[in-house]
C-alpha cells in the first residue's frame, strides 16, 4: 500500500511567488466520502486517477495510476462531481524539501495553501518564512471538501 504523508499550512506572506515552477491542474472526484476519495486530476500535460483513504493524522493511503489525458478530460466532463477543484500548483524547493503550494481558481479562488509531503509524521524540516498557520487535518481545507463548500462560500475566510 502507498502511504502519503503530507501537512499543509496557510501562508504567511507573498514571499513564495516568483518561485519554482507553476503548473495548472484541474481536478474532479469520482467518489469524496470520509472514507476513500477517487480524483481524477489533469496536470499539466499528464492525467492521473489517485485513490485515497481515510485519514489518520497527517498519514493516509494513496495509490496513483497515470491515465492518458483523453480519458480524464472524459471523466472530468462526464462522471466527476460539480463544480471541480481548478488551481495553480507551484512547486518550491527549500532546504531539501518540495513544498506544493496551490494557488485555487474559480469558486475558490483566493484561497492559497502549500503543502509538503514527509517519509515520518515526525519528519524534522525547515520551514520558509513565507509558511504560515498549520492546516493539516482541517477537513475544509481538503480539496475534496472545496467541491460542497468553495472557499467563496466561507463566512470565516482566514
Amino acid at each position: 500500500m502507498g502511504v502519503e504523508i503530507e501537512r499543509k499550512f496557510l501562508l504567511a506572506s507573498e514571499g513564495w511567488r516568483g518561485q519554482g515552477i507553476p503548473t495548472r491542474m484541474r481536478q474532479g472526484y469520482l467518489v469524496a466520502d470520509a472514507v476513500r476519495t477517487v480524483r481524477v486530476r489533469i496536470e499539466g500535460e499528464r492525467a492521473v486517477i489517485t485513490i485515497k483513504g481515510k485519514s489518520t493524522g497527517a498519514s493516509r493511503g494513496e495509490w496513483e495510476y497515470e491515465i492518458p489525458v483523453a480519458d480524464a478530460t472524459e471523466l472530468l466532463d462526464g462522471l466527476c462531481e460539480q463544480p471541480q477543484v481548478e488551481k495553480i500548483r507551484h512547486r518550491i524547493e527549500h532546504a531539501g524539501h518540495t513544498w506544493e503550494v496551490d494557488e485555487f481558481l474559480g469558486l475558490n479562488a483566493g484561497l492559497v495553501v502549500a503543502e509538503i509531503e514527509l517519509d515520518a509524521e515526525d519528519e524534522a524540516f525547515e520551514k520558509p518564512d513565507w509558511i504560515g498557520q498549520e492546516v493539516t487535518g482541517e477537513k475544509r481545507y481538503y480539496n475534496s471538501s472545496l467541491i460542497r463548500m468553495p472557499y467563496a462560500q466561507w463566512q470565516d475566510k482566514p
